[in-house]
């Protein structure tokens, strides 16, 4: 049999040999939890990159309805003013040069 002592050094290097081990086995966990970690950050700034797209397209597709709406009011004020200006009869040539050059900026547009 061993002596008290020898048994007390042989579970001393025994437990500091298993705990060596055991603190290598949560590094080895924590590398290979990181690359994880990267792939889920990864999908997350791609999710964010995808909404951003979604969000830029629908404001670029609002302002073409705006344009389109512009446009639109744009034409029927200068028929009001048609209408205005055939309903009062004559208009002087000041007043009827400058409605020409807003129909044709409204054209331009």
């Amino acid at each position: 049999m061993m002596s008290r002592p020898m048994l007390l050094v042989f579970l001393l290097l025994i437990l500091i040999i298993t705990s060596q081990f055991e603190w290598k086995q949560q590094l080895v966990a924590d590398v290979d939890s990181n690359p994880s970690i990267s792939q889920k950050q990864h999908q997350l700034s791609k999710r964010e990159e995808t909404v951003k797209e979604k969000i830029i397209l629908v404001q670029e597709k609002n302002i073409r309805r705006l344009n389109e709406l512009v446009r639109h009011l744009q034409e029927q004020l200068q028929q009001c003013r048609s209408y205005n200006r055939t309903t009062n009869g004559t208009v002087s040539p000041l007043a009827e040069r400058i409605l020409e050059l807003e129909q044709q900026q409204i054209l331009e547009d």
